[in-house]
């Protein structure tokens, strides 16, 4: 039976889970489902098939039919379809193939920051994950504020609305709530109901746009007045082309969807001959769904940029006025008629809202997937609600500072978007570079992005200051999380070779203890530990007759905050030693300790000398590299973790 520590398991002993039979009801609600394996590549429990994804990912992407086309007006004017145009060349021919390789290379939902962790190493690479980790924060966050407070604009702008509901701070936070009700019960729920959304959002836009272009070839001057106000103002197609890119900076969160596209690619059911180190089907389909919902909204994007700067007078796009952020609304109402254009209000109201739901899928998949496994939060990080709730506080918390404003918010939204997707497109560009495949198409690619990312950031400077806020949020909680969990036994597991097996099997034969010195590696010749036994024997006058077993553990890769420890026997001379590698020793003595005495029944005893030195500087060079002061820190390990003080290995220093 395990006991506070290591149990016995087939394979590598492991560290079993708390029983959550001790937890208050609420605490096992919240707790259930915890998502237990420390591995990035952990199954999700809810996959389906991956039209319902798309549809859950599509909340926040087509969502954007809501608003683009006026962001298009404003930015390009009678221009906007041929920007709009340029925006779906690199949609089409820069975005899909470069997140279709993302969903290739991290198939588990990692997206860009898995790619970049394996390119950049130790603490380096965790840097860079942190920093990512902030822009995502800030991504996702903001796309859950900003379409809430978008979905109560709306709400407030319908003229059947009643006076009273208008408070846009307090429809926002309400809309919030709800949002996090949902995932409170359930992602199942939050897909069928993304589902629901989506097919009457498009369904009605499909509608509207029909409608508009039945007007326009009713009415075919209006058209004919657009062309020749294009021509005008910018003269040939090459020129309105060279315009049109210049402006892609200003269109770009049409772009929007393809990072929580990747982010929700554990939800999508693969096949039944999948596995975790290749789970082909998955990835195929997560394809399917980047290639499906790019080529509908490239078609919808253009459609509806066409229609409303023909059909929409331009002074309606300028702020406060009807087609403000709602274009097709607008002309939902003017072509089909107020009852038509309340019911469209409706959907567009509920794809804002729910265009969170994707973003709070993202969250949910990569914050349990890297700050438990650094050691940067709580392992009960690991589960879905507890999450949920901080995600929503936090939500609640930002409305509340920007006081619901879509505007206020928009600089962080774009900037969160734009790092995100350039950092794809590097990583992308890397890799194909490193395999000689097509990489100069990719560092093109991560050029455009890297350029409109700088002209965002320049235009919109209050979007790099709200993703500073969140970057340093998390780094200063990840630090102080890190420094906490320090003393955590902090190892998955234990896997022994044959020998060392024989080793600790033979440690009890001849004693009444299991006795381990503990010996920093050296030059592992024979003299090290004749001597290193000699000294220990004076210093601890250890009984001639016990068998004596050498441990040794090099320090790893200090920034993994755990792992299995392989431990392997060797023979030196007439001594036996156990060598290991952890990124920090003395939890993997402790951890050992603990191994030997469930596996042999009795209280192992391990010697230390005397360390030399500042005691603090020691405990600042364990945090930063897993090494210090290793007795004492190896005996607070092991005081957390066998709370009986007579089932604890005795820890000697002399």
């Amino acid at each position: 039976m395990p006991v506070n520590g290591i149990a016995r398991a087939a394979g590598p002993t492991a560290i079993p889970p708390s029983p959550p039979s001790f937890r208050p009801r609420l605490a096992r609600w919240l707790f259930e489902g915890d998502q237990e394996a420390a591995e990035p590549q952990a199954r999700s429990t809810h996959t389906t098939d991956w039209r319902k994804v798309m549809c859950l990912t599509g909340v926040d992407y087509f969502s954007t039919l809501a608003y683009q086309p006026s962001i298009a007006f404003l930015a390009a004017g009678a221009l906007s379809p041929v920007a709009t145009f340029v925006l779906i060349l690199l949609t089409l021919f820069g975005a899909l193939p470069m997140y279709s390789r993302v969903a290739a290379m991290s198939p588990h939902g990692q997206g860009s920051i898995l790619i970049l962790e394996d390119l950049f190493p130790k603490w380096k690479g965790k840097g860079v994950v942190l920093c990512l980790l902030g822009f995502a924060a800030t991504d996702f966050v903001i796309t859950i504020t900003l379409s809430a407070a978008d979905a109560t604009a709306h709400l407030i702008e319908n003229p059947l609305t009643p006076a009273w509901l208008d408070h846009p701070i307090a429809l926002t936070l309400v809309l919030l709530v709800v949002l996090g009700a949902v995932f409170l019960k359930g992602f199942r729920e939050a897909i069928t109901l993304a589902v629901c959304i989506v097919v009457a959002y498009l369904t009605l836009n499909v509608v509207v746009l029909a409608v508009s272009f039945h007007h326009i070839w009713l009415h075919p001057d209006m058209f004919a007045n657009w062309r020749s106000a294009l021509v005008a103002q910018h003269g040939n197609p090459m020129m309105m082309i060279a315009v049109a890119a210049l402006l892609f900076p200003k269109l770009a969160l049409g772009l929007s969807g393809f990072e929580t596209g990747v982010a929700v690619m554990p939800l999508v059911r693969g096949d039944a001959t999948d596995t975790e180190d290749a789970p082909i089907g998955r990835i195929r389909n997560a394809k399917k769904l980047l290639r499906t919902a790019a080529l509908i909204m490239s078609v919808l994007l253009l459609a509806s940029s066409l229609v409303s700067v023909v059909l929409i007078p331009p002074q309606a796009f300028q702020p406060g006025q009807p087609a403000d952020g709602r274009a097709l609304a607008y002309l939902a109402h003017e072509l089909v008629g107020t009852g038509f254009g309340t019911v469209y209000d409706v959907s567009t109201i509920a794809i804002l809202w729910f265009a969170g739901a994707s973003a709070m899928a993202g969250l949910l998949n990569l914050v349990p997937r890297y700050l438990p496994r650094y050691g940067m939060a709580p392992e009960w990080a690991r589960a879905t609600r507890p999450l949920v709730v901080i995600f929503i506080a936090i939500t609640v918390l930002v409305t509340l500072i920007f006081d619901a404003s879509v505007d206020a918010q928009g600089g962080a939204y774009a900037t969160g978007v734009l790092v995100l997707m350039s950092s794809a497109a590097l990583a992308v560009a890397i890799t194909a570079w490193r395999d000689r495949n097509r990489w100069m198409a990719f560092f093109v690619i991560t050029a455009v992005f890297a350029y409109t990312t700088v002209t965002n950031i320049f235009e919109r400077p209050e979007g790099i200051k709200i993703a500073s806020v969140f970057i340093l949020t998390i780094i200063l909680t990840s630090l102080v999380s890190r420094a906490l969990r320090s003393t955590e036994l902090r190892v998955r597991g234990i896997e022994p070779d044959e020998l060392a097996s024989q080793f600790i099997a033979a440690a009890t034969d001849h004693g009444e203890a299991v006795r381990i010195i503990a010996n920093r590696p050296g030059s592992g010749l024979l003299d090290e530990y004749e001597d290193k036994l000699r000294e220990a024997s004076d210093s601890h006058h250890l009984p001639p007759e016990d068998p004596v077993l050498f441990l040794e553990v090099r320090p790893g890769d200090a920034s993994q905050f755990s792992e299995v420890l392989r431990v392997h026997g060797v023979h030196v001379g007439r001594h036996r030693v156990l060598r290991c590698q952890s990124p920090a020793i003395p939890n993997a003595i402790a951890a050992l300790l603990l191994y030997l005495r469930d596996h042999t029944g009795q209280i192992p005893h391990v010697y230390f000398g005397w360390t030399e030195g500042n005691p603090i500087t020691y405990l600042l060079k364990f945090l930063a590299f897993g090494e210090g002061d290793t007795a004492p820190v190896t005996r607070e390990v092991l005081r957390q973790s066998e709370h009986d003080p007579l089932r604890r290995p005795r820890v000697h220093v002399g």
